[in-house]
């Protein structure tokens, strides 16, 4: 049986692993995955209501989901194209990153300034691209993930992960609504699109692996 002692040490080593730069990281970047998810589903499924689209029109944003479902298939293009430019400054992981983050923004940018009500064709458009550009988000932060940190490690990379997640969860559900209900669903998009901010910073200060696909 092990001793108070031991356990102790064995707190405190489990702990320790959360003070760990990469894993702290991994908070930052769980929120930046996060974000998008509710903001293409729910949330926005709140606004077109709202704006009196049809519930069977609504049930056709659904198939946004797509993109997380078959985003297995563009994982091996991501895990090995490089980005002109960009890989040679971020390298191959980060590089993705700050691609996706792009798209997250201009396509919650473009969902901001649109109008279901005169143009739902150009809000699904939209849509789209955020489901995209997060699913391609998720492919590179979890190659990084993987590659950032010893085995010992990936456990709390994962719960920081998760926990920045949930976070990101609330902020694009109750935050946004909240902030729709007191000023517009255009300000609490454009809100959202600045939050990316935290995973654009993120990947701009994180470190790349030293693992690389050849």
């Amino acid at each position: 049986m092990p001793t108070d002692a031991a356990r102790a040490r064995g707190w405190t080593a489990a702990f320790a692993a959360y003070g760990q730069p990469r894993v702290r990281a991994m908070l930052f970047l769980g929120f930046s995955a996060g974000l998008p998810f509710l903001l293409v589903f729910s949330t926005l499924s709140a606004w077109l209501t709202q704006a009196g689209i049809a519930r069977s029109t609504i049930g056709l944003l659904s198939w946004v989901g797509l993109a997380y479902s078959i985003k297995f298939f563009w994982a091996p293009v991501v895990d090995r194209l490089a980005l002109p430019g960009l890989t040679r400054w971020l390298g191959r992981r980060r590089s993705w990153m700050l691609l996706a983050q792009a798209g997250l923004i201009t396509g919650l940018s473009l969902i901001a300034l649109g109008n279901p009500a005169e143009n739902l064709s150009a809000i699904v458009w939209a849509a789209l691209l955020v489901a995209f550009a997060s699913a391609t988000q998720d492919i590179a932060i979890d190659a990084w993930r993987i590659e950032a940190a010893a085995a010992e490690l990936q456990g709390a990379m994962a719960a920081a992960y998760q926990l920045g997640y949930r976070i990101a969860l609330l902020a694009a559900g109750a935050g946004a609504l909240v902030m729709a209900s007191r000023f517009d669903w255009h300000t609490a998009y454009l809100v959202m699109a600045a939050l990316v901010g935290v995973g654009v910073l993120t990947t701009l200060l994180i470190a790349e692996p030293e693992a690389q696909v050849d």
